[in-house]
């Protein structure tokens, strides 16, 4: 009797560990079917050719990068020679603009109005302004010509608007500073004022019945 109930019991297991590993061994086997098999890759050899052509073109454009690079150097080198002393010129024009504020506030002075002194001291200051003038000439520092010129965007300035209609609309009548050029470029510009069309006024008309 002992030796039966053994048997069954180990009858019994046997089947339940079919059970349980069953499924697991079908769907281990469903994946193993499932999974997609990777391509292998194949390995593309370039040719001598191609290697030479890839050479080739790689030393065009290191070649075509250093020329640029050359290229912006001697601009770079140019451009200091030509305009190296652009921002002193632009500071030194401050001298100009003190000399006039000088001389223009000596000749609004009551006390000095008409006395040898003053009449002097602008002869002097309009000597160094001369010189400076001429100085800067000399390094390719010129003034721009203003008055009775039209109105270029390029090298004025327009500041004020004054009625006059002996001048065409737009013409430089006045000169509150000058401006000047260096070589070819602007160092700075003119400030002036331009002439306009004088408005008429419209008379009213309770203004004429009177009349």
């Amino acid at each position: 009797m002992e030796k039966e109930e053994n048997q069954n019991n180990t009858d019994i297991n046997q089947k339940a560990e079919e059970e349980n590993s069953g499924p697991e061994k079908n769907l281990n086997a469903e994946n193993k079917q499932g999974e997609v098999q990777e391509p292998k890759k194949e390995n593309i050899e370039t040719t001598p050719e191609e290697k030479i052509a890839e050479l080739e073109d790689k030393v065009t454009r290191t070649f075509a990068e250093m020329e640029n690079q050359r290229r912006r150097f001697e601009k770079e080198k140019e451009d200091a020679f030509e305009y190296g002393g652009y921002s002193f010129a632009k500071e030194a024009l401050n001298l100009i603009d003190n000399l006039d504020r000088s001389k223009y506030a000596l000749e609004n002075d009551d006390k000095l109005k008409e006395t040898e002194a003053l009449k002097k001291t602008l002869e002097h200051l309009d000597i160094i302004k001369k010189d400076l003038i001429s100085i800067f000439e000399k390094n390719n520092i010129k003034p721009i010509d203003s008055l009775n010129k039209k109105l270029d965007p390029n090298f004025h300035q327009a500041m004020i608007e004054i009625e006059d209609n002996t001048k065409e609309p737009g013409t430089i009548i006045q000169e509150i500073q000058k401006g000047f050029t260096i070589k070819d470029r602007l160092l700075r510009p003119s400030l002036v004022g331009v002439s306009k069309k004088e408005e008429k006024t419209k008379e009213n008309p309770e203004n004429l019945k009177d009349k």
